[in-house]
């Protein structure tokens, strides 16, 4: 007996091995063949080498610009900087996720369903149980209750539009949500009633890798350790155009410059180094949601460039340049001011701009990059240290120093002289200020290219 069941044990294993694909051969886990698309409205930096610093005389004697040759691998970075336009997207997103979580709550408190009509047909997906997947009954069954609301981890129904117009509010309980997303009725002036931008607040986590990795050779701490949540307001600080100046009239700015659609393809200001990252954190879930709806792999994140990654990309591949456009005048030979900056004291319009310009003005670099010198500074994700060139490393280099809040901002801006707007010239502000002169675009390290073949 005990021969005939290691001979059918032997047996079996014989046919599983003629029959499988591998033959034997270490051929590594299949997986599915990854064909990334070039990430919309975004260009491809080659990896290099270049002399990082300041190659000519450092006029402001700061010193804290030594050249450095480093190299950097290769990455997309958006062409122009992240417009007003598209952070409200940004901004949209989030009204809408709150929107639609507050009156998944109250019919969820209320016990109406989606067959009830009303507030119900914006219940938890899960509330309808005809309609939900085993996993969606599993993490009710197992995980309700958890978390800081116990509402944390249910799906929202986005299938049913949400209704702004007052006159077609389907039932009571609705009108009650929404009217908790405004301002209260006596803030309000001239009959207009605006959303408490106050209210809508960005929540993420991520992994603090670097402290992981630091812990991790000396033993010490979990995964959990490292996990960090950030919950902020992401709405623009438009009052900068009154702050940043004072006994100037710029209210008109302030009134206008975020929302009105005269101002779409602007660059978005008023948003300080916390609100850029929590828009990488947004841009990175919005696209691998759509990723995930048909079926793809998940692309890799979205982020502020290194302070290396944004000078290597300014310089357009131009080794020694002053300026993203190489030569060291801000003039061209035809007369025309290469880029949007204050070229005389006082004299904002002598450049045909007073204040920003339209994101896709003035010539593209070589890399066709536009507005790497001038209209707004930008933010990088690197901290600032005065002498952080002679320790950085040669290769990416990055100081990434989580408890320096003075954040290095590049290129110099609409009300700063042609100094600033140097390749090479070096500046900062700290992490939570927003200023009307500070933007941001993002960058999205490179993972090859798309088989045209396919």
């Amino acid at each position: 007996m005990k021969k005939l069941l290691l001979s059918s044990i032997a047996f079996v294993f014989l046919l599983t091995s003629c029959g499988s694909k591998t033959k034997g051969e270490l051929v590594g886990v299949q997986g599915n063949k990854w064909y990334p698309e070039k990430p919309y409205g975004m260009e491809l930096i080659p990896r290099g080498s270049f002399i990082m610093g300041k190659s000519e005389e450092d006029q402001a004697k700061v010193l804290n610009a030594p050249t450095k040759t480093v190299t950097v691998r290769s990455f997309y970075m958006d062409d122009t900087e992240i417009t007003n336009s598209e952070y409200r997207q940004f901004v949209e997103w989030v009204k809408d996720s709150i929107t639609r979580t507050k009156l998944a709550i109250l019919a969820d408190e209320l016990g109406i369903g989606p067959e009830e009509g009303g507030i119900g047909e914006y219940a938890f997906k899960d509330a309808d149980t005809t309609r939900a997947s085993v996993y969606d009954k599993y993490m009710l069954d197992n995980y309700s209750g958890m978390g800081e609301t116990g509402y944390e981890g249910r799906a929202l129904n986005k299938d049913e539009e949400l209704i702004w117009d007052t006159s077609e509010y389907p039932d009571e309980y609705y009108a009650e949500v929404m009217d908790s997303l405004y301002i209260p009725e006596e803030e309000s002036y001239n009959g207009q009633r605006s959303v408490d931008v106050t209210k809508l607040k960005y929540k993420y986590s991520w992994m603090d890798i670097e402290a992981a990795a630091r812990a991790a050779k000396k033993g010490k701490g979990s995964r959990k350790d490292f996990i960090r949540h950030e919950e902020l307001e992401i709405y623009p600080d438009t009052t900068v155009w009154i702050r940043d100046f004072e006994y100037s009239y710029n209210e008109p700015m302030h009134n206008d410059y975020f929302w009105h659609d005269a101002y779409s393809e602007y660059p978005v200001v008023g948003i300080s180094w916390q609100q850029a990252k929590a828009f990488c954190n947004w841009r990175t879930k919005f696209k691998n949601d759509d990723q995930k709806s048909r079926g793809k792999q998940f692309v890799n994140q979205f982020r502020l460039p290194t302070e290396a990654e944004w000078e290597y990309a300014a310089r357009g591949g131009i080794e020694g340049g002053t300026y993203p456009w190489g030569g060291p005048y801000v003039i061209s030979d035809t007369g025309c001011f290469m880029a949007n900056f204050k070229p005389q004291r006082g004299d904002y319009a002598a450049d045909a701009a007073l204040y920003t310009v339209e994101a896709k003005s003035y010539e593209p670099n070589d890399f066709n990059l536009y507005n790497m010198a001038g209209n707004v500074s930008e933010w990088t994700n690197s901290s600032y240290d005065p002498s952080a060139y002679d320790y950085v490393s040669t290769m990416n280099p990055n100081g990434g120093d989580q408890s320096n809040t003075r954040k290095v901002i590049r290129g110099g801006s609409w009300k700063d002289v042609a100094y600033f707007l140097q390749v090479s010239t070096r500046d900062y502000e700290y992490a939570d200020s927003a200023r009307s002169y500070i933007g941001f675009r993002t960058v999205q390290d490179y993972m090859g290219e798309e088989d045209s073949t396919q």
